[in-house]
């Protein structure tokens, strides 16, 4: 049965499929009435997504089929043995109108999909599939070219009528940008990418997030030790780390170092079923206070798999929005409202200002990327430095 809410969908067994009738002028070209095919997830965001971005190509296809194979206006006034063929006769004119028309946004997304995602995560295939189903939805199917500043503006309206926030709007401008950048570039087109220079308000419906007050996270890490079990030792370990809870949630019990020496730390490295967000996030922590007596609990266990935390890897992907959504749900009452696992990370950048840690040891310590040519060079600081820190706001 198809889904309300997902155009072209139908959930079977939790997964979604796609689902659509082939037109009735267009059935000779196929083999069956309808297409069906698995969209291969149980998410309806990326469902909707996947299937928007599935039916626009087959609009495509058929627009090209009717126009290949429909009679050509005035060919019944052309004398026979010119050019042209007497009216009966069906002409093929597919790669003319491809040409014509330049390529789509479909053969874009692909294209950038294909060439720039290579190594990259799911997310950010999600992303540009996401962007581009959206202009498709705002805008309709158009060949890449023929997308005009008017249409532009509109997907922007589009968007922020939608419900998104600011930075929600940035995203999916930046993600069609630069699918559109790319395509323009690799095929070598003369057009000006229209939905550059678009202003919005990107502040708008954004919540500030906050730092949890140490008080809280005292409380926090006192009751991890009560509750000690695998979920409370990844609260405990980002709570005195500012690591994201997606590259704790991700680590394999290899990258738990010298827990049981004097200067024990996490690595932190890509993995397939867990990319970082930059460059700088592949890093060293070290283990401080309530961290370090979460790997310790962990290493301490008798290997069931080579995760540290095999609830929240069961799959090909690590399911970090799990163990959020757990978390969130159980720290809620011990912290101030507008405050979630990631403002652990806000903290801890607090904390090492409280002690007046020079700005770019922070950045190492949580991974963020330090501005200016020169922090590019070299390896950073050695781990005895930023234990040395860490340990003056862990104790």
């Amino acid at each position: 049965m198809l889904t309300k809410n997902i155009p072209y969908t139908f959930n079977r067994g939790g997964y979604f499929y796609f689902s659509r009738r082939v037109p009735s002028d267009l059935l000779h070209h196929y083999s069956y009435p309808r297409i069906v095919q698995g969209l291969r997830t149980k998410s309806q965001q990326t469902a909707k997504t996947r299937a928007l971005v599935a039916a626009a190509k087959l609009d495509e296809r058929w627009s090209q089929l009717r126009l290949a194979h429909g009679d050509v206006f005035g060919a019944k006034l052309q004398k026979v043995g010119t050019e042209a063929a007497p009216h009966s006769r069906r002409y093929n004119v597919e790669p003319q109108v491809a040409e014509a028309l330049g390529p789509t946004l479909a053969e874009a997304l692909k294209l950038y999909v294909t060439q720039k995602g290579k190594g990259r995560g799911k997310t950010f295939q999600a992303g540009a599939e996401r962007a581009c189903s959206y202009l498709i939805a705002a805008c309709g199917v158009k060949p890449l070219t023929s997308y005009s500043r008017t249409d532009a503006l509109k997907f922007r309206d589009w968007l922020i009528a939608k419900g998104l926030s600011g930075s929600s709007v940035t995203r999916v401008m930046s993600s069609l940008k630069a699918v559109i950048n790319f395509a323009t570039s690799e095929l070598a087109l003369e057009t000006r990418n229209p939905f550059i220079g678009i202003y919005h308000d990107r502040k708008a419906g954004v919540l500030d997030r906050k730092p949890i007050p140490l008080i809280s996270i005292r409380k926090i890490q006192s009751q991890c030790v009560k509750g000690d079990d695998e979920m409370r030792w990844l609260a405990a370990l980002v709570s005195d780390t500012g690591m994201r809870l997606a590259e704790a949630t991700g680590l394999l019990r290899e990258d738990f170092v010298h827990v049981e020496g004097d200067l024990p730390f996490i690595r932190i490295i890509p993995y397939t079923w867990r990319t970082l967000k930059t460059e700088s996030s592949k890093r060293n922590v070290p283990l401080v206070g309530a961290s370090l007596w979460a790997a310790k609990r962990i290493m301490s266990q008798e290997p069931v798999s080579r995760f540290a935390f095999p609830r929240y890897n069961k799959t090909a992907i690590t399911n970090a929005n799990s163990a959020s959504a757990a978390l969130n749900k159980w720290m809620k009452p011990m912290i101030p409202a507008g405050c979630s696992m990631h403002s652990f990370r806000h903290s801890m950048r607090d904390r090492l200002r409280a002690v007046q840690c020079p700005a770019d040891i922070v950045d190492q310590i949580g991974g963020w990327q330090t501005n200016g040519v020169g922090h590019g060079y070299g390896e950073g600081y050695p781990i005895e430095v930023l234990h040395e820190w860490l340990s003056k706001v862990s104790p």
